[in-house]
């Protein structure tokens, strides 16, 4: 179990851990244990609107560095699979080509033009975030994405038979992975509604239906899910969380 959650921040993030030997038992649990990663960021948010109340920085500087908290976490992995995403359903290839688009380490034009949307929208919402409560709401959120991506890892049919994926998702012990992610789906979510209800309710919605979305599209345009495409669905999670979170509680606040 201790070397499955190193080998899960090995790979989806930057944070220092002990290394363990790239082997297949040593990555058994290791999706089960990647919520914990947003549990990371999700307190960085936390601390970083502490800090920025604290210091009295204005709302745009919060936004900032709220925005690149997750990329400094997990160095821009989910990024890059957002961004191949991207690239490939720009192509209106055929299912193979978007796959090989994917594999391509260079990035188009349609990927940098949707980044650059993604992040003036997440730095948008961002600036509207005022208080802890809300704060707390959303990064509540990264550890709801990680434990929809990891569910779906699992459970949703792959594109691909190799990839960086498949090495975490065939030597995984499904059954433990899926309580795993069902435990902190159901966490988050309870922790999300104390907090605030209508807000969680908001961002449970959201999530749901961003992951709903992800299996059709996924399933219509590559034949099933792939590294990339969790990345994608984690980006478009995290901004639709955020999304729901400051809408409801601007509705709230009339």
């Amino acid at each position: 179990m201790l070397r499955s959650l190193f080998s899960a921040f090995l790979m989806y993030s930057r944070i220092p851990v002990p290394k363990v030997e790239w082997k297949e038992e040593n990555r058994r649990y290791a999706l089960g244990f990647f919520p914990l990663i947003g549990a990371v960021t999700g307190g960085l948010l936390l601390l970083w609107r502490m800090v920025s109340d604290r210091l009295g920085f204005g709302q745009l500087l919060f936004a900032a560095g709220a925005v690149m908290i997750p990329v400094v976490i997990t160095g821009g992995i989910h990024l890059d699979g957002f961004c191949d995403v991207t690239d490939a359903r720009a192509s209106w290839a055929d299912r193979e080509k978007r796959l090989e688009i994917m594999s391509d380490p260079h990035i188009g034009s349609f990927a940098v033009i949707r980044l650059f949307l993604c992040m003036i929208l997440q730095t948008a919402l961002f600036s509207e975030v005022k208080e802890m409560n809300t704060a707390a709401v959303i990064g509540c959120g990264y550890v709801l994405s990680r434990a929809l991506s990891g569910l779906s890892a699992v459970t949703f049919r792959s594109a691909k038979r190799e990839g960086s994926l498949q090495s975490f998702v065939k030597p995984a012990h499904k059954r433990t992975v899926i309580i795993m992610e069902g435990f902190f789906i159901l966490l988050t979510v309870a922790c999300q509604v104390i907090l605030s209800p209508a807000a969680g309710i908001a961002s449970a919605a959201a999530a749901g239906a961003v992951l709903c979305y992800h299996r059709y599209t996924a399933y219509r345009d590559f034949g099933g899910i792939t590294g990339d495409l969790c990345g994608w669905f984690l980006v478009v999670c995290e901004t639709a969380i955020t999304a729901a979170v400051v809408i409801t509680e601007r509705i709230l606040s009339l």
